[in-house]
């Protein structure tokens, strides 16, 4: 990890829904905006087909949190357009999150309905920060998610996140922190890096071949600059002949080719028997080119040493959001006691009360069942492992949560997690999440 450089987290207020704010003035006006809540932030299902699911973009939430304010911009936008009335308005000036907010930890592997995110607060408070949680929430997990699926079919050679230009900008940063977090090795964003002292990597692209009048002539300018241990794209003519010019222009200290077309598998086979035979076995080999964790599979048996990948991760591959929802499970009475809450819509049904989890553990030490305690905290049978972590107290993020350091503890999180969970997460093909999600009412 490279060290951080400080950023301005911007206002995140407005990255909201328009009737986030008109619940809230109904609620003012009916009395009710101040009554104790909890929200909850789960997943009534995994996409098609997955076994797992990994949370990320936590770090983030908490980031962004200090500076969720209704500031002179933002009111005056909101008065000028007549969202909400002069009473909410003013109400929104002093807002400051006062509550607590508990969940899993980024790099957690989840299952159908875990409690990814909890927040206690007042209803106005929980309210309006609804759509800012799921929008990041959603986004950051569905690239963590199919991040791990792409490292676990790579088994154990590095994949590097190269999808800046196949998403929003900001997208883009979220995107290659979320796949450090699930397992990558690097990725090619720069901002990534700034922020949260990501490791980032590139060399050329087929443009930088083409300006020059050959090909050996862009090598000899890449190398003279870059040193003998880049990597040089040897796919802009002729695959042969720019392995071949390559080693000519780098000789065997050559750090490596990179393949971004045509049949990788075959091409990779006979392009490491050139390399061997030119005397270059040390000069590694990276294949890109549209990859996802299945391309990745077919490449296991072929002489590669790194995947770079775009397209298919910043889309989260084949599921580009969690599908995670945000709803009300508890709040005060007019006694002031908690009372379960749940949606009993048909196929959106939910499951009211405050949730605990813990993840059971046979006697192995691996995982057998996601057990959810409703009310409670379930009851531990010696060796399980407890879920929920609180990250902010009384309106205060607490230490650990943010920043390079959250990276660091997530990606580890995330490592530990999968070696606890059953060899199934480790399959490509559709079947049932790993564990099943057991509840203690």
């Amino acid at each position: 990890m490279n060290s951080p450089t400080a950023w301005r987290q911007p206002n995140a207020a407005l990255y909201t829904d328009h009737y986030e704010l008109t619940m809230l003035q109904a609620a003012l006006h009916s009395g009710t905006a101040s009554r104790r809540s909890v929200f909850e932030v789960f997943g009534r299902r995994l996409p098609d087909g997955r076994r797992y699911g990994v949370v990320a973009g936590t770090g983030r939430i908490l980031e962004a949190l200090a500076a969720f304010r209704f500031d002179t911009p933002q009111l005056e936008f909101l008065e000028s357009t007549s969202v909400v009335d002069a009473p909410t308005l003013e109400w929104l000036a002093d807002f400051r999150f006062s509550g607590n907010i508990f969940g899993y930890a980024e790099g957690e592997a989840y299952f159908p309905n875990s409690p990814i995110l909890t927040v206690e607060a007042s209803f106005a408070e929980a309210c309006i920060l609804e759509t800012f949680l799921l929008s990041v929430l959603n986004h950051d997990s569905a690239i963590a998610s199919a991040a791990s699926r792409m490292v676990t079919s790579a088994d154990g050679r590095p994949c590097i996140e190269m999808g800046s230009r196949r998403t929003h900008e900001e997208a883009a940063v979220a995107a290659g922190r979320a796949a450090i977090i699930a397992g990558f090795d690097s990725t090619s964003n720069l901002e990534a890096g700034r922020r949260y002292g990501l490791k980032t990597v590139g060399t050329a692209a087929h443009s930088f071949t083409l300006l020059h009048d050959t090909e050996k002539d862009a090598f000899e300018a890449q190398i003279g600059s870059l040193g003998a241990d880049t990597s040089l794209l040897v796919d802009t003519y002729d695959v042969e002949q720019g392995v071949r010019n390559a080693v000519a222009a780098a000789g065997r200290r050559l750090g490596g080719v990179r393949l971004d077309s045509g049949d990788l598998v075959a091409q990779a086979r006979w392009v490491r028997k050139l390399l061997d035979e030119l005397g270059n076995t040390e000069t590694r080999i990276m294949v890109t080119s549209d990859l996802d964790e299945y391309a990745i599979a077919a490449l296991a048996s072929a002489p590669v040493d790194a995947y770079g990948v775009g397209t298919s991760l910043v889309t989260g591959s084949g599921a580009p959001t969690a599908g995670m929802v945000y709803k009300l499970v508890s709040r005060e009475d007019d006694n002031h006691e908690f009372v379960s809450v749940a949606k009993a819509a048909k196929n959106k049904a939910s499951r009211g009360g405050r949730k605990y989890a813990l993840r059971r553990l046979n006697e192995q030490g691996t995982a057998s069942a996601e057990v959810i305690g409703i009310g409670h905290r379930p009851l531990d049978d010696g060796n399980d492992r407890p879920l929920v972590h609180q990250f902010v107290a009384d309106g205060e993020v607490l230490p650990g949560w943010t920043g390079a350091e959250a990276v660091v503890r997530a990606a580890k999180r995330h490592t530990d997690s999968l070696a606890e969970l059953p060899a199934s997460v480790n399959r490509l093909q559709r079947g049932e999440p790993a564990i099943p999600t057991d509840y203690e009412e």
